[in-house]
Formats: C-alpha cells, sequence, structure tokens
C-alpha cells in the first residue's frame, strides 16, 4: 500500500500533503485498519494495489456515511478507476442510507472535480474537519438522486 501512496505528488492538493513519507502513511494506514471499513484497490491484471477509500461516521439516524480518504496512483487519474470505486461503494451504501457524504479539502481541485464527475453536490462553504482546522468542503450524493 505505501508502494502505491509514496508518490508526492498523489498528496500535493490534499490537506495532510507527507502523506507520502512512510512515517505520515502509517498513520493513515493504521486508521484505516482500525476502522474496520478501509479498502485497498488491486488492479486485476497485475495484481498490484492502485489505491486506498473508506467508509467512515456511519449515522443511523441521519441515515448518512461519509466516503473518504481515498487516493489513486497517478496513473489511474482522470479515467473510469475513481468512477468505478465511488460507485460500488455508493451503491452498496446505498443498501443502508440515504444519503453520502464526501469531505474534500477546501483547495484540492482534483478531488473536487472528481466529485462533480460523480454527480454529487456541494452542499455548504468552507468546514473545518481535521484536528489541524484545515477547511473542507462538503458534497453529497442522496439515494433519490444517485445516476452514477
Amino acid at each position: 500500500m505505501f508502494a502505491a501512496a509514496s508518490d508526492p505528488l498523489i498528496w500535493q492538493a490534499h490537506p495532510a500533503a507527507d502523506r507520502y513519507k512512510e512515517n505520515v502513511f502509517r498513520e493513515y494506514f493504521d486508521g484505516a485498519v482500525r476502522s474496520g471499513s478501509g479498502f485497498a484497490f488491486v488492479e486485476r491484471s497485475t495484481g498490484r494495489i492502485v489505491g486506498s477509500s473508506r467508509y467512515h461516521g456511519h449515522d443511523p439516524e441521519r441515515s448518512e456515511i461519509e466516503i473518504g480518504w481515498t487516493f489513486l496512483v497517478r496513473e489511474k487519474w482522470g479515467g473510469a478507476t475513481n468512477r468505478e470505486i465511488k460507485k460500488l461503494m455508493i451503491t452498496h451504501a446505498f443498501t443502508f442510507v440515504d444519503r453520502v457524504v464526501f469531505w474534500v479539502g477546501e483547495s484540492n481541485w482534483r478531488s473536487r472535480r472528481a466529485m462533480q464527475k460523480i454527480g454529487a453536490l456541494q452542499q455548504r462553504g468552507p468546514v473545518s474537519r481535521t484536528p489541524g482546522g484545515a477547511p473542507h468542503v462538503m458534497f453529497e450524493i442522496t439515494k433519490a438522486g444517485f445516476q452514477l
């Protein structure tokens, strides 16, 4: 997993821009394992890990869950991979919630464009969501509006 994430350009626009460093990545990875809802994305033709994502913050009362902490190797940027990943994760989430949210770093334009490509709608302005206070924006997709 670290080999896939060790490219500094993957994290360049991300609020955790130093995640390409092994000790910083280890915290990310350990958090995914502890969450019990982290996924590794493996390219079938090569068996190589090409990224990761996870679910977080399931709120049954609000019928909501977050998808986030996603990264992909650069070779998979701009293609169908992110769309396929999100379609699978969103489709599964909609078996038990009505709303999926995504928190994206305010200055992470690549991820913000990716959210728009999958039909997620930005819901409100910057909101501080990280311990360091990095501003994020929230996107959502509802079960009723899902057409990925």
